[in-house]
């Protein structure tokens, strides 16, 4: 199913600094916030497993390493980073599907997943956005399934940063949950904190 036309903002904020986010992404530590993220999830041989923003398709393919046998799916608004993750899944021998689309419409049954794993994609989102994506969550998630997401801790309510991007600021893991919450995800709570060369982040985990 092709994504209806949105407004989205790619990986590096601009189309042709795409080349820039893979290495990027290693030397701000990245890699091993995925592995704590999967480290978290529950995995298991068999479970279909779908990544919502999958970008180049970096924490699908480290879980595809872990664990074989689990279905994966990844879902992303931009073609040229999905174009990139299916090229390196190609290489790498991994078996995933790579669909263009928005988390506030998944291209997915009801009940057909076990696992949606979000990783620094919600800060993206606008509220409207974030609460149409957490509603989507709910609705493809089967019975006991989970929803693992980790995301920036927030910036402070002054400077530069904070004046450019305002849905940043203020108490975001207390609003991640209210928005988990409010779309009927049971248990929604933080799960674990961490720093690394980009700021602080926080892990969240919900049930369907």
């Amino acid at each position: 199913m092709a994504a209806t036309r949105q407004d989205y903002l790619p990986a590096m904020g601009q189309h042709w600094l795409l080349f820039l986010y893979d290495p990027l992404t290693r030397f701000w530590g990245v890699p091993k916030v995925h592995g704590a993220l999967l480290d978290r999830a529950g995995l298991q041989p068999g479970q279909h497993v779908l990544d919502i923003g999958c970008g180049t398709g970096n924490l699908l393919l480290a879980l595809a390493r872990r664990l074989p046998g689990v279905r994966l799916s990844g879902i992303d608004p931009d073609p040229a980073g999905l174009r990139r993750a299916r090229r390196k899944a190609r290489r790498a021998g991994a078996q995933i599907d790579f669909q263009q689309a928005y988390a506030g419409s998944l291209p997915f049954p009801d009940a057909s997943v076990d696992r949606v794993l979000s990783s620094f994609m919600l800060h993206h989102l606008g509220d409207e956005e974030t609460a149409r994506a957490a509603a989507e969550i709910k609705r493809v998630l089967r019975p006991g399934g989970q929803v693992h997401i980790v995301d920036v801790a927030g910036l402070h309510s002054t400077g530069r940063l904070a004046r450019k991007h305002p849905h940043l600021t203020g108490d975001l893991p207390a609003k991640v949950l209210g928005t988990l919450r409010a779309a009927g995800l049971t248990e929604a709570a933080e799960n674990g904190r961490g720093s690394d060369r980009f700021g602080g982040h926080v892990f969240y985990r919900a049930a369907g």
